[in-house]
This record gives C-alpha cells, sequence and structure tokens, in this order.
C-alpha cells in the first residue's frame, strides 16, 4: 500500500477478533495493510474506535466495535517508525513557517507549501497548529484553513474569544483573504466575478488578470488575483477549473502541462480583519513565494519548455 490517495476503512471487528491488539485487527482487515504500517497509522492519530481517536496499538478490542481508519498521504509521507524518536524524525523534514504577528489573542503564519494546517482524519501530528501550540504554548483555534500544497498568510486563535469572534466576521464575510494564481492558458477576460457554487454551497470569487505570459510552443499562463467573498474547500482550484483554466500544478483538478511548476501554484499573498478584542484594522501582505520564484521567472523569459 504505497502511494496512497485519501482511502478511508470501516468495519466492525468481529468475533474472530475478539482480544487482538488493534495493529492486529487493522491488518487482518485492510487488504494489503502491514502489521508494521498498521501502528504507524496509529500513531499518526489515523484509527478510530468507536469514534474515538486511538493511538494505542496494543489496545484489545471487542466484537462489534467500529473501527474506521484513514490512511493515505500522512502514511506515506511518516517514517515507518513509531513513537516520540519517529515523530521528531517526521517534524525534522517539514518545511519551516514564519510568524508574521502574534499577540495574546491570535497569530499570523505565513505558512509555507507541504505543511498542513491543522489535524485531519489521517493525523493530528505535524500540523501547523500542533507546532504552533508547543512552540507558544497554550491552546490553539483552527479559525480557517490553507491546503497542504496552497503557501501564504493564515491566522489562529489563542483564546476561545478570539476564536468565536474571528470566525463569525469569516461567516459574515468580513475577512479580506487575496490570493495569487497562475493559471493555465490565456484567460480571455480581465476580470470577472465567479458565482459557481462549491460542494452545493454558494461561492463568490472576484479574479483579475495581472500578467500573460506566453512561451512559445504552450498554451501560456495567466498570473491572476483572487480575492473571496466565501471562502469554500478548494474554492479558488474549482472556480479556476469552471472557468477553464485551472491552476497550474493542480494534480487534483487539473492536468499535465509543459508549463507545470514545482507545485501548486497558489498563494495567499494577503490577509486583513479586524482585531477581535482590540477592534483595530489588521492587515498582513506576503509575496510571491520563494520556491515558485525561479519558475515564474522562467516562464517570463519563455525558457521554462525549452
Amino acid at each position: 500500500m504505497t502511494g496512497l490517495s485519501h482511502q478511508r476503512y470501516r468495519f466492525v471487528a468481529r468475533p474472530e477478533d475478539a482480544g487482538q491488539r488493534l495493529d492486529q485487527v487493522l491488518a487482518a482487515n485492510i487488504p494489503g495493510l502491514s502489521r508494521r504500517k498498521a501502528r504507524v497509522a496509529i500513531d499518526l492519530g489515523g484509527v478510530f474506535v468507536d469514534g474515538a481517536r486511538v493511538k494505542v496499538a496494543g489496545r484489545p478490542i471487542r466484537p462489534g466495535q467500529t473501527i474506521l481508519a484513514h490512511l493515505g498521504g500522512a502514511l506515506d509521507r511518516a517514517t515507518k517508525e513509531v513513537g516520540a524518536a519517529a515523530r521528531a524524525k517526521d517534524e525534522a523534514t517539514l518545511p519551516p513557517f514564519r510568524v508574521v504577528y502574534k499577540d495574546d489573542d491570535l497569530v499570523v503564519v505565513d505558512k509555507p507549501s507541504g505543511l498542513v494546517t491543522a489535524p485531519t482524519p489521517e493525523s493530528d501530528r505535524g500540523n501547523l497548529a500542533d507546532l504552533l501550540g508547543r512552540t507558544l504554548g497554550g491552546t490553539i483555534y483552527v479559525v480557517h484553513r490553507l491546503d497542504l500544497d496552497t503557501s501564504g498568510l493564515v491566522v489562529f486563535a489563542r483564546t476561545e474569544a478570539a476564536n468565536r469572534a474571528l470566525s463569525d466576521r469569516i461567516r459574515a464575510h468580513d475577512f479580506d483573504r487575496v490570493y495569487l494564481a497562475a493559471l493555465l492558458g490565456l484567460v480571455a477576460w480581465d476580470e470577472r466575478t465567479i458565482e459557481e457554487p462549491v460542494a452545493g454551497k454558494r461561492a463568490v470569487s472576484h479574479a483579475a488578470v495581472l500578467e500573460r505570459l506566453s512561451p512559445p510552443g504552450t498554451p501560456g499562463a495567466t498570473l491572476t488575483r483572487f480575492r473571496l467573498t466565501t471562502g469554500r474547500t478548494h474554492q479558488i482550484r474549482l472556480h479556476a477549473l469552471h472557468e477553464g483554466h485551472p491552476v497550474l500544478g493542480d494534480r487534483k483538478y487539473g492536468k499535465t502541462s509543459p508549463l507545470d511548476p514545482p507545485r501548486l501554484a497558489l498563494h495567499a499573498t494577503r490577509l486583513g480583519f479586524v482585531h477581535p478584542r482590540t477592534g483595530e484594522s489588521l492587515a498582513w501582505e506576503s509575496p510571491w513565494p520563494d520556491d515558485l520564484a525561479p519558475w515564474l521567472e522562467e516562464l517570463r523569459k519563455g525558457t521554462l519548455a525549452r
């Protein structure tokens, strides 16, 4: 079981599973899963018994218990070991992040691509919220998220009151969130409001062309700014796809191209909101990221596809 996308396995423990260890039961019920990988999945936090996350591989199982295992990218990325040393080894491979603002109420981070924002069903470790909690101390509340491959500005709350206030502002669309995206092909319009539902919910993006790039012999690319009114999961990626110009490097919704960047060409460049306690208007900017800068320069010179 290598190169997994997210797979979800749900089953009910059988009479013959009675008294067996959780890792044994997982290996016996999930095709191709070894006990070693089962222990890693448990250690990552990707296994639930009767709805509760369980991180003890030796936990005895009773017949009739419902077991849910989330396997995929987190398991692929993890070292195939367990325990504190394995967790430290995994964390040592994570890309560094930069705190751009912090006070007693909130913290704003410039997140790199390749770092998960928050715990997922697959894992409750090696994510930005967890790292911040251990670095800064105290509870970290996830206000909004960026995809694993997306870089840029994201805010977390440090108190329940700040979390409620910031979450309310997001629901009221009272957040300034601007992204930069490089799209496949030459976009015909200069500005457009895209109103296309995402997962059945209202989703609104305001797009503006910043630069059109036409390397010879390629479909070209368009550097675009997206300002979000709503913030649905994968909203920009899906709205770009809806327009017929997927985000370059999008392995989920896009397609391969001779212009492909080293990773998803999507960056949260601006974040602004009113401070939940002081009422001060705050805003931060993050420029086009360093890991995509050489690629963009080659694209501008027309040398990328040669």
